[in-house]
């Protein structure tokens, strides 16, 4: 199967080239368990592989489809399983990934608040002062206000974090793999 209307990228095409940017959000899709809670994130052709192995139907379709040489299927964006897949509920919690905090964060230094594309990880309270490595207490932070901040505590140099850290959300994995959310994904991570 081939898209339609893509033209394939060249050999040694550079990263930001018009597919690669392409590749980061509309190759995605949202993979919705049977009750419609989202559970995943997969390529587009697994997507249609599901789709035609009858283990799941499309909700929302991209604006292209993807042609075979005997059919054409429309080009899934959300698809949801038929089949009920049973999801331990503190999966997303049980790993932190620099990452993952970043996700949750937003991608936002959050001592500063600004959008960095080079973020650190800061322990709230330092690791030599006794602060564990958990989601309460690691933040994502840019590279200046972790340096300014150093070995100290917030209240020591008055740098506190805009946002109280906690566990994320369980559609934080939908972060990770997309830091921008396509509109169509947009219904269906509300809850």
């Amino acid at each position: 199967m081939v898209e339609a209307g893509g033209d394939p990228a060249p050999t040694g095409a550079p990263p930001d080239s018009r597919r690669g940017r392409r590749a980061v959000t509309v190759s995605r899709v949202l993979v919705l368990n049977a009750s419609y809670e989202p559970i995943n994130v997969c390529t587009v052709r697994r997507a249609a592989v599901l789709v035609l192995k009858e283990r799941a139907e499309i909700l929302e379709r991209a604006d292209q489809a993807l042609h075979a040489e005997t059919f054409t299927l429309p080009r899934p964006a959300v698809i949801r399983l038929k089949s009920y897949v049973r999801i331990p509920r503190d999966a997303h919690a049980r790993r932190i990934t620099r990452r993952a905090v970043f996700a949750r964060d937003r991608w936002t230094c959050q001592y500063c608040g600004t959008v960095r594309n080079t973020l650190t990880v800061d322990h709230v309270i330092p690791r030599s002062k006794g602060g564990p490595s958990s989601w309460d207490n690691i933040v994502a932070s840019c590279a200046p206000c972790n340096r300014r901040k150093g070995d100290r505590l917030p209240a020591q140099i008055d740098m506190h974090p805009r946002q109280r850290p906690a566990a994320p959300s369980s559609t934080i994995f939908v972060h990770v793999a997309t830091p921008t959310i396509p509109p169509t994904w947009e219904q269906y991570l509300a809850a």
